[in-house]
């Protein structure tokens, strides 16, 4: 790339960064919206094989807009949870309350799409509590552990000798409520709890849960069990230049210096030995390890490239990440419109 059109780069020293004003600088002074519709890109990078991580760029923007975006996805993009357990009986070792938290925390399969937030009501008796089959979702965890008869007499495994000593999440099932069992006929599978091997609790002959469970939309920043995602992150793309060739020894010592598949070792025709090459800088984690080494201080420049951010998503698992960050874009469009709206009003 010619000089003159590269953008400027954040340069990493061994102990700083030096032109950090010139970051701030550029991210605002020379910001407008023509020159945003023309340079800014997305890029999809990678998707796992069970849709529930995401990687992609996000090219000619600033970090005030990447954050936004991860700042929506952490807190504002709504999602199914369970928001109040009704105990009836609890006898085993856990406390109602922390068993309720326990509950509340489990991820649900639920697509918030289908459901509208709850109306807010002037009480808070639960006997006054009224749920729709349009903004709730009722639950029932109900077992009993008991003496397994035809146990193996050599084994001391709680599991061999007791029936349902071990409550997860596949012992929920879903109770319709209304018309949800005629809106939903594949409801058990549509709401029922994502993983089923998350262990609740552990019980003992005797012992028994019997609750009730409403789950409702909300968002992340009420509570942290409506967040749809398990982390959202974003970071600027780095560069890395190799200034002279860095051969033998000193080019393996390179690549223990970055992360794995970040340098890699070929072989010079013309010495015949191998030398160390960038392979793909974007997985470098900006340890600045090479530094470490006086060999290396004049001879591998770092830089990050300040308008293009390196953008992960890990679901929950409820919603592909592609979707929710669709979803993010739609609510800070409408946030947009407010503002615009308040603005207007003002004249």
């Amino acid at each position: 790339m010619d000089k003159k059109t590269q953008s400027p780069r954040v340069t990493l020293e061994e102990y700083g960064i030096p032109n950090v004003s010139e970051f701030s600088n550029l991210q605002f002074t020379k910001w407008s919206l023509e020159n945003f519709r023309k340079n800014f890109k997305i890029n999809i990078v990678r998707q796992s094989d069970d849709k529930r991580e995401l990687e992609f760029d996000l090219i000619g923007c600033t970090a005030a807009l990447a954050n936004s975006f991860r700042r929506i996805l952490l807190s504002e993009v709504p999602s199914m949870a369970i928001d109040k357990v009704y105990m009836l009986n609890n006898t085993s070792l856990i406390q109602d309350e922390v068993l309720a938290h326990r509950l509340g925390l489990l991820p649900l399969r639920a697509d918030p799409k289908l459901f509208e937030f709850p109306a807010t009501s002037g009480t808070t008796s639960a006997e006054e509590e009224e749920v729709s089959d349009q903004d709730t979702l009722r639950y029932e965890l109900k077992i009993i552990c008991t003496r397994n008869q035809n146990a193996p007499k050599d084994s001391r495994l709680n599991s061999d000798m007791y029936r349902n000593s071990e409550v997860y999440s596949s012992d929920i099932k879903w109770v319709p409520i209304g018309r949800q069992a005629d809106m939903y006929p594949d409801g058990e599978k549509q709401f029922g709890m994502l993983e089923p091997d998350i262990l609740i609790a552990k019980l003992i002959p005797g012992h028994e849960i019997h609750a009730y469970m409403h789950a409702v939309k909300g968002i992340g920043k009420d509570h942290a069990k409506f967040s749809p995602v398990a982390t959202a992150c974003y970071r600027l793309m780095p560069v890395i230049q190799l200034r002279k060739p860095i051969t033998g020894q000193d080019a393996e010592l390179l690549k223990t210096c970055f992360s794995p598949g970040v340098i890699e070792l070929v072989k010079n025709k013309k010495k015949g030995e191998v030398e160390a090459r960038v392979k793909d800088a974007r997985y470098d984690s900006c340890s600045r390890n090479v530094f470490r080494h006086d060999v290396f201080k004049n001879s591998v420049r770092l830089e990050r490239i300040p308008d293009h951010f390196i953008f992960n998503i890990e679901s929950i698992g409820a919603m592909p990440p592609g979707h929710l960050f669709l979803e993010a874009v739609k609510v800070l469009k409408g946030k947009c419109r407010t503002f615009l709206e308040e603005l207007d009003s003002i004249h």
